[in-house]
């Protein structure tokens, strides 16, 4: 039953390695310099590299936007996503995945009654904005330099063309690892609170459950690669815009920067450590990264040979494939449920505790929430509408709710224990949190209030309380 609902994770992961491969080789084999089998062969083993090795950082802003709670759910969701993949790159499109998942997450949201968080989905859009231009920046410097170093050098043809053979097969083994590791999550993210795979121990290695589901996907991905990509990379490779072997080494290596950029969990460690706002560790589009270092390397030749007509119509592709993949994940969801029964969404508990109120009003709130103190829903969006009625703020809504939600947690000693030898807390915080080990959390409120009093935060407004609860989100889903 398990390997049947992860079947659609399978298909998409099958699809993104179908689209998404030929932006990582699609230049090299469109151009003559990589053959197919080579490109295909290179890029299956470091598309599972990335995908095991750092596929869980981009995971954790698509359970921001909606943590699909139910197998069943996660099976449509990636369904939908795979399904509208699969019919843009049956019209050879490079579409992209990252909008495929996000527009299923979006549907499963508006139909189990979950508050899809705006935050979080305007972060993720804003990259879809910023992922094509940041690429052509990088395409357009890194173009700027290697045409610099040839004319200045004066190397024999032939050894340019060696060189560049090589430098083709190095930046497409590091795309296929950045597209592993970023896309992963549109694979198998939503499958991650869902599914209970134990920590296999293999030696000195531990895979934890979600790099199972990782490499899962990664094999898929790697499957579509040899089985259906080659009609894509010609689109990509030559359709657009015309490269030369150089040209066609700088598009993968801009696509492949930007992609391990939005990534790298220790990159975006380096840039909070100098003061300034984290990198979002989103999954980005691979299509959106190549069509944009393309475009980059033809402003750099003054906009010639573009093929904006291609252009035009890959573009149509992004803005249909979100919506498309959210309206077959709604009428998805709805079959299973109505028609053969299955769960799609987990039934969620609500309520609006006196201690809530007291400590929401003590933390700067001043929320009156007399009315529905004591309440109890089994919707998410029922109990957001009935605060968002008195606060008439969204994010103050969204946070007082996700605050009253059940979570029936323990917390042993043995589970701390567990995850301090993992590396996942630190000496501080597994000393922290063995000072309230054996105390049980009804609510999410109860545990952030327990968090508040030890860490003897200092609460005075709704930044604050936000900032705190944040970081409480990520500590729980170390500890459920």
């Amino acid at each position: 039953m398990l390997l049947f609902f992860l079947s659609s994770g399978i298909f998409l992961g099958w699809s993104l390695g179908a689209n998404d491969a030929a932006n990582v080789f699609g230049t090299a084999v469109g151009s003559k310099m990589v053959k197919f089998k080579t490109a295909a062969v290179i890029a299956s083993i470091f598309v599972i590299l990335g995908a095991v090795v750092s596929g869980a950082g981009a995971s954790h802003t698509l359970g921001k936007l909606g943590a699909v709670n139910a197998l069943g759910g996660s099976f449509m969701v990636a369904l939908a996503a795979g399904y509208s993949v699969y019919v843009m790159t049956k019209y050879e499109l490079p579409v992209s995945t990252s909008q495929a998942i996000v527009g299923a997450i979006v549907g499963w949201n508006f139909f189990s009654g979950y508050v899809t968080d705006y935050s979080v989905l305007s972060k993720i859009i804003s990259t879809w904005i910023i992922c094509p231009v940041l690429s052509a920046v990088f395409a357009s410097i890194f173009y700027l330099i290697m045409r610099g170093i040839f004319n200045n050098l004066k190397i024999h043809l032939l050894k340019i063309d060696g060189l560049t053979r090589v430098g083709l097969l190095l930046v497409g083994a590091f795309g296929s690892y950045s597209l592993g590791a970023n896309n992963i999550a549109n694979v198998m993210g939503v499958f991650v609170p869902s599914v209970p795979f134990r920590d296999i121990h293999l030696g000195f290695i531990v895979l934890s459950g979600p790099q199972q589901l990782f490499f899962i996907g990664g094999v898929a991905i790697s499957i579509g690669i040899f089985t259906y990509s080659y009609k894509v990379m010609k689109t990509v490779g030559g359709e657009l815009l015309k490269l030369s072997p150089q040209a066609a080494l700088v598009v993968v290596l801009a696509e492949s920067t930007v992609l391990f950029v939005f990534a790298s969990q220790s990159l975006s460690d380096f840039v909070r450590s100098l003061g300034l706002p984290p990198i979002p560790l989103v999954p980005v589009s691979s299509s959106q990264a190549v069509v944009g270092a393309i475009i980059g390397i033809g402003i750099v030749r003054g906009w010639r040979n573009i093929r904006f007509k291609v252009m035009g119509k890959i573009a149509a592709g992004w803005v249909a494939t979100p919506i498309v993949a959210a309206i077959v994940s709604f009428v998805g969801l709805f079959i299973l449920q109505n028609v053969f029964s299955i769960q799609v969404a987990e039934r969620a508990f609500y309520k609006v505790d006196k201690p809530l109120v007291e400590f929401l009003n003590a933390s700067g709130f001043e929320v009156d929430l007399a009315q529905i103190e004591g309440a109890e829903f089994s919707r998410f969006q029922d109990l957001y509408d009935r605060i968002f009625a008195v606060t008439g703020d969204k994010n103050k809504s969204m946070l007082i709710t996700s605050l009253c939600e059940e979570i029936n947690l323990k917390l042993t000693s043995e589970k701390i224990d567990k995850l301090y030898f993992k590396g996942l807390l630190s000496k501080n915080e597994r000393k922290l949190f063995l000072k309230i080990s054996g105390k049980k959390f009804k609510f999410k409120y109860e545990f952030v209030m327990a968090y508040c009093r030890l860490k003897r935060c200092n609460i005075e407004n709704f930044k604050d309380l936000s900032a705190i609860s944040k970081k409480v989100e990520l500590y729980l889903k170390l500890f459920m």
